[in-house]
């Protein structure tokens, strides 16, 4: 059973950590946060904040996570979800359960069926392309590379084996069919599996939902990896990048499929930690909100 005892930090450790984290989430904000001032959007990097619903003062608040006390931390007293005694701050996790504790469980049920499948590396992103597939519309405000006739030619050349069931239902009515799996939100936990980009990216989405009870750490650390993900997803896309700066990666060629896969792999491996890392919250989360904790100081 994990350990559920909570760790009180003193001010003069945890006012760093909470300062380190917040310099660490400007740098990582700073493009979302200027191009606002400017009233500018961003074809790759708008998605992870629109889609998740996310903003760059939420990433920036530091929460400890369940588990960590902190002493004389004011304005984490007044936060939701956080109980005060003593001069002592920490989240509250009984709280925290009554009110999300059924999100916890599902969220675990997900990741690890997810992370007991092999990861696949044969979908090539062919999902953006699936979502333009004999549409006159596109998703996003950037030419396609191919051509409208090309982008058609590359769907019907290549087999859809996608498992997402998010990305999946954003396929054209002419896509959908074309999939060799039928996917609806019921299949999620039966189809999702670690090599997916989408399926990472969602990391990000859980640990966020899962605030305050997840360490922001993890949470930026999903968010990150986010990022790196949805620009290769782009890149690897229909549409020309090139006027972002970013090379093309072209999966309707050998080469391109061979690139693709390459960073897929990268990617699961590194997703695979985070996805630990996640369920362990979670059942620390449970575990916490059942069991009365025992402070013990860092000091």
């Amino acid at each position: 059973m994990i350990d559920v005892s909570t760790t009180v930090l003193p001010r003069a450790e945890w006012v760093p950590l909470t300062e380190a984290h917040a310099r660490r989430a400007d740098a990582a904000t700073a493009g979302r946060r200027e191009r606002a001032a400017r009233g500018e959007k961003h074809p790759i990097e708008d998605f992870l904040y629109d889609y998740y619903g996310t903003r760059p003062s939420l990433l920036r608040r530091w929460h400890p996570g369940i588990g960590v006390g902190l002493d004389n931390a004011t304005d984490h007293s007044q936060w939701r979800y956080y109980r005060s005694a003593d001069a002592i701050t920490e989240v509250d996790a009984r709280e925290f359960w009554d009110a999300r504790g059924s999100t916890a469980d599902d969220v675990r049920a997900l990741l690890t069926a997810t992370a007991s499948r092999p990861a696949v590396r044969g979908c090539f992103g062919l999902h953006e392309w699936a979502m333009v597939y004999r549409d006159a519309e596109t998703r996003h405000a950037l030419p396609l590379r191919l051509g409208r006739n090309g982008t058609d030619e590359v769907v019907e050349s290549h087999d859809l084996v996608c498992t997402h069931s998010d990305a999946f239902r954003f396929f054209t009515p002419d896509a959908a069919p074309r999939n060799s799996l039928q996917l609806t939100r019921a299949d999620q936990v039966a189809r999702e599996q670690p090599g997916c980009l989408h399926a990472n990216m969602d990391l990000f989405k859980w640990a966020a939902k899962l605030a305050p009870a997840v360490p922001s750490e993890l949470a930026l650390d999903a968010f990150e990896l986010a990022m790196e993900i949805r620009y290769v997803d782009m890149q690897a896309s229909p549409y020309d990048v090139r006027e972002l700066g970013l090379a093309p990666i072209a999966i309707e060629t050998a080469e391109g499929k061979s690139e693709y896969a390459r960073r897929q792999g990268e990617f699961a491996s590194r997703a695979s930690v985070l996805r630990d890392r996640l369920i362990e919250a979670c059942v620390r989360t449970r575990e916490a909100a059942e069991i009365e904790p025992t402070a013990t100081r860092t000091r």
